[in-house]
């Protein structure tokens, strides 16, 4: 845990009053643990409210500024069972690795003690227990013991504490009756031995946890490559600064009390915390985080810097424009935050079966347990009855069910160049009936070129270019790269507009042409690149409109019309419409919808949503993120800004659009395969539940139809790794 002394260091104060801090938190395994943490955290004087992210295992906290210290905080999570540290990702990481460790060494064990006591179990069942009293008999159950109970002690650990944190939380889980089993059953076990009796169940507990252990370790795995492959925006916040003071006095200062127009010094390596103006210094900066620029970007007087970069080379006097709020970075979290939220509440469909499954198993036990003493057998017998009925129809299959299926399709999308991030992806993929694509760098080639560069005075490119590069949209690019600019000019970006900037004395403009008061201009360049995207540059004296050509990508028609076969298909564009309309005639695409600003593609998803629709949102860039997360699943191209990669639930590579239509049809394959091991689940308990409640089973027949059950859904799984259809 960090120095309780350091923790100011990880406080926020996101308003006036309030002072916050995430944290995150190991054990975080069910909807009991939110509960628990929630409701203790708010229980603590002061608090305001606690938020628990089941996916990162993040804790938001937010209390009243002044009426505790942070370590209280943490002290409150540790009485709960929930050991805490400031969230940071280095954090996330290892206690990841740290918790799939652990369940990796406890399969082992059970491996280990479930191999063994098997070996002597079919020893005993062979025709060693043949003699009534034999003496090897009870040995061979006293060496079982030996093995199991150490075994079982270690390795059932992982269950024991989730189910003691859903029982403290009122509720319970898989693992309640999972715990129950193993418990009776090594207990049971034991009396067994010590009264000379002729059958014991360490083989059965055994199993029983090799295979829930396999399925716990299978979906520990995809959650940790979804942590891998997402983003966090909170992990690249700094929360102080070197604010440079009158008489040249350099001090390392809270972000919170940094104002506009202060100054601030940036070394070399490190990360920016505020935006601002470039002043005095020359450095590259690293913007991958924050914008998706994989090259670094040279920085000079009169240049912009974002919070959340790197700067790389030079130390650098920066002017600031935002500080503790109001930066990019806080601009798009909070757009994000506010379509993320709907995601909150899903449940994955083994968890939803799950609720049901738990109850039914225990009311099932029980019964059966009152059942056999009615029916006048000993409470004996009819413990050993109950606790095999409990054993058997303990949710193996189920645990295995979906994160094998997950694990399985997962590989087979990376292999054709899709890489999911989350685990929900496939069932959320599977359930979509309507694919939005958006446009610039998502159907075309992400590379623009500029069409009409012969015809643009050297002077409007070169001041068109030296603006482009303040710009963060991906068609200034190409202006950019056509001008050779090397000075970017200090200038305002408007999000979904463009950029202005006081030049010499004169108000210039780069951005769309309606902003641009640019129509009469854009009007014959429309015509003569009728496919191409329209910027307009502003000066007093005129206005210049430049043409930005975007190709389709390869197989973009193929890929398409194979989407459209199955799901409806619309484009959503902040691009002009004449060429919007073009790509949509090439890709026989009728619904489209051109010259939309963020918040109105959100408000078109939110329209299909309220007429049923499951959309998939495709798409690329800043102005896409918001977008992404308010789809029902998303997908973005690798070479996406990292911000829209945060919340887009699969990313593909390469320059194919392929994997759209592959991920769409081997997440279908995979939503059967998933509901295939659930009935194959149903129909194992159909079969298996009578003959234990009837008293036929056997230890033998118990192990083996628990593992039986198990090793079908995993084979089932494997087919997942086919996806049937012809790649476009």
């Amino acid at each position: 845990m960090a120095d309780p002394r350091d923790l100011s260091l990880f406080v926020r104060r996101p308003s006036d009053g309030i002072a916050a801090m995430d944290l995150v938190v190991d054990g975080v395994t069910c909807g009991a643990c939110i509960a628990t943490i929630e409701k203790g955290l708010r229980r603590q004087a002061g608090v305001r409210g606690a938020r628990v992210n089941l996916a990162s295992k993040r804790v938001t906290v937010e209390w009243n500024d002044g009426a505790l210290d942070p370590p209280v905080i943490l002290e409150q999570l540790e009485a709960l069972g929930y050991p805490a540290y400031p969230f940071e990702t280095s954090t996330v990481d290892d206690v990841a690795k740290d918790s799939e460790k652990r369940l990796l060494r406890c399969l082992g064990v059970a491996a280990f003690g479930a191999m063994n006591v098997m070996l002597l179990s079919v020893s005993l069942w062979a025709g060693a227990d043949s003699d009534p009293n034999s003496a090897t008999r009870d040995l061979f159950h006293w060496l079982s013991a030996l093995v199991a109970l150490p075994c079982a002690a270690y390795a059932a650990q992982p269950f024991y504490e989730s189910a003691a944190k859903a029982l403290r939380a009122r509720s319970t889980n898989m693992d309640v009756p999972i715990s129950l089993g193993v418990t009776l059953a090594l207990g049971l076990s034991v009396f067994q031995t010590l009264a000379h009796e002729r059958a014991a169940y360490f083989e059965s507990a055994m199993m029983l946890l090799m295979f829930l252990l396999a399925g716990r370790f299978l979906d520990q795995r995809m959650r940790r490559r979804t942590r891998d492959f997402a983003f966090n925006l909170s992990a690249i916040r700094v929360d102080r600064a070197i604010k440079l003071f009158e008489g040249g006095e350099a001090r390392e200062t809270p972000i919170a009390t940094i104002l506009p127009g202060d100054l601030v010094l940036v070394r070399a390596g490190d990360r920016v915390a505020i935006d601002g103006t470039v002043e005095d210094g020359r450095s590259d900066i690293d913007q991958s985080l924050v914008t998706g620029e994989t090259a670094s970007v040279a920085v000079f007087p009169g240049a912009l810097v974002y919070a959340g970069t790197v700067n790389l080379s030079g130390a650098l006097r920066v002017r600031v424009q935002s500080a503790a709020t109001g930066t990019l970075l806080d601009e798009v979290q909070g757009l994000l935050a506010k379509a993320v939220e709907q995601r909150s509440s899903y449940v994955q469909l083994a968890d939803r079966a799950a609720r049901l499954y738990v109850p039914a198993v225990h009311l099932t036990a029980l019964s059966t347990f009152i059942g056999w003493l009615l029916l006048g057998a000993g409470w004996q017998h009819a413990l050993v009855i109950a606790i095999t009925v409990l054993i058997i129809t303990c949710p193996c299959a189920l645990g295995l069910a979906v994160p094998a299926v997950q694990v399985v399709a997962a590989g087979a999308l990376f292999r054709r160049g899709l890489i999911l991030n989350s685990g929900e992806a496939l069932e959320r993929l599977a359930e979509a009936d309507t694919v939005v694509f958006d446009k610039t760098g998502t159907l075309t080639d992400p590379n623009p070129s500029l069409a009409n560069a012969a015809g643009i005075a050297q002077e409007d490119l070169a001041l068109a270019g030296s603006l482009a590069l303040a710009s963060r949209h991906p068609l200034a690019k190409a202006i950019a790269q056509a001008s050779g600019a090397r000075d970017p000019i200090s200038a305002h970006e408007f999000p979904g507009q463009g950029v202005s900037a006081l030049h010499r004395g004169r108000r210039v403009k780069l951005g769309s042409v309606a902003w641009c008061k640019a129509e009469a201009e854009a009007a014959p360049v429309a015509a003569a690149w009728p496919d191409a995207s329209l910027i307009a540059l502003r000066t007093p004296e005129r206005a210049v409109v430049f043409a930005v050509r975007q190709g389709l990508r390869s197989d973009a028609i193929a890929v398409v019309a194979e989407v459209a076969r199955d799901h409806e298909v619309e484009i959503l564009s902040g691009d002009r419409e004449p060429a919007v309309a073009l790509v949509a005639g090439e890709l026989g695409v009728k619904r489209f919808e051109a010259g939309l600003k963020p918040a109105d593609k959100i408000a078109r998803l939110k329209a299909l949503a309220s007429a049923g629709r499951r959309t998939l949102m495709v798409g690329d860039g800043l102005n896409d993120a918001p977008a992404l997360a308010a789809a029902h699943v998303s997908i973005s191209p690798i070479s996406a800004a990292h911000i829209a990669q945060a919340q887009a639930d699969a990313l593909f590579l390469g320059e194919r659009l392929a994997p759209v239509a592959d991920a769409l049809r081997l997440s279908a394959k995979a939503r059967r395969l998933m509901l295939q091991n659930l009935w194959l689940s149903v129909v194992y308990n159909s079969i298996a539940v009578p003959l234990a409640i009837c008293g036929y089973v056997t230890p033998l027949i118990a192990a083996l139809a628990m593992s039986g059950s198990s090793i079908v859904v995993t084979l089932n799984a494997l087919r997942a790794r086919d996806a049937r259809g012809t790649r476009p």
